[in-house]
C-alpha cells in the first residue's frame, strides 16, 4: 500500500534511516526537522500519513500534531523517548493513532506505518455497511463515526472510535489486550499494550457516566476487557 509519508524528527540520521526503510516499501517520503517546517510541507504536500518525533525544537510536536488534526484527520505516529509517557497519553488524545519508543528497529516502524494505512483503508471500507448500535443513552454511528451519550456527541480520536465499535458489536465477549491490538492496529507482531489501556480510559472518560464504575467498558482483570450494553 503505497502512501506519501511526512517524517518529521530534529535528528537527521533518524530522518534519513526512516526514509530510506520507508522508500524501500514503496513510500514517497518528505522530511522535515521542525514543527514550523512540518506545518509548511504538510499544507504543500497533504501526506497519507505523519511520522512525528514529540521532542522538538521550538514548537513542540505535541501542539505540531493538535494543528495537523485541526487542519484535516491524518494518521499520524508519534516517536517518544522511554520516558515520555505522559506526553504520549497526550499525545494519543490529541489524535495520535500509535507512537513508537526511541531508540527503535526500522523494521518496527515500517510495520506499525503499515499496519496504520491498512487500519485505516479497512476502516473507511467497512464503514458503508456496518449498522448503528443502540445501548440505551449510547448511540455509535460507523458511516458519520459519530458517537453521542444522552443525545450529545461525545469527539473521540479515530482509534478510540475504532476501539469503541470492535468492542461495542461484540458485547459480553472478553478480549486480551493482545488481541485488541492486532485486531483495531492491525499487529499481528508483539507490540506494547499499554495503549489499549490508554485507550480505554479515555473512552470511560468520555462515555462513562462515572468513569470509577464503569457501566460499558469492564475490565476483566487478568484477561482483558468486554463491552456490556445495558
Amino acid at each position: 500500500m503505497a502512501a506519501k509519508i511526512l517524517v518529521v524528527d530534529d535528528e537527521p540520521n533518524i530522518r534519513e534511516v526512516a526514509g530510506l526503510y520507508l522508500r524501500r516499501d514503496g513510500h514517497v517520503v518528505v522530511s522535515a526537522a521542525d514543527g514550523d517546517e512540518a506545518l509548511r510541507l504538510y499544507q504543500q504536500t497533504h501526506p497519507d500519513l505523519v511520522v512525528l518525533d514529540l521532542m522538538l525544537p521550538g514548537m513542540s510536536g505535541l501542539e505540531v500534531c493538535r494543528r495537523l488534526q485541526a487542519d484535516r484527520r491524518v494518521p499520524l505516529i508519534m516517536l517518544t523517548a522511554k520516558g515520555e509517557e505522559e506526553d504520549r497519553i497526550v499525545g494519543l488524545g490529541v489524535g495520535a493513532d500509535d507512537y513508537v519508543v526511541k531508540p527503535f528497529s526500522p523494521r518496527e516502524l515500517v510495520a506499525r506505518v503499515e499496519a496504520v494505512l491498512r487500519r485505516v483503508s479497512d476502516t473507511e471500507a467497512a464503514s458503508v455497511t456496518e449498522k448503528a448500535l443502540m445501548f440505551d443513552e449510547l448511540r455509535i454511528e460507523p458511516s458519520t463515526r459519530e458517537v453521542t451519550v444522552c443525545g450529545k456527541p461525545i469527539t473521540l480520536t479515530a482509534r478510540e472510535f475504532d476501539l469503541l465499535y470492535y468492542l461495542a458489536s461484540q458485547p459480553k465477549q472478553v478480549f486480551t489486550r493482545d488481541q485488541l491490538m492486532e485486531a483495531v492496529w492491525g499487529y499481528t507482531f508483539a507490540a506494547e499494550t499499554s495503549t489499549v489501556t490508554v485507550h480505554v480510559r479515555r473512552l470511560r472518560e468520555k462515555i462513562e457516566p462515572d468513569p470509577a464504575k464503569p457501566r460499558y467498558l469492564l475490565t476483566i482483570w487478568g484477561i482483558g476487557y468486554r463491552f456490556v450494553g445495558e
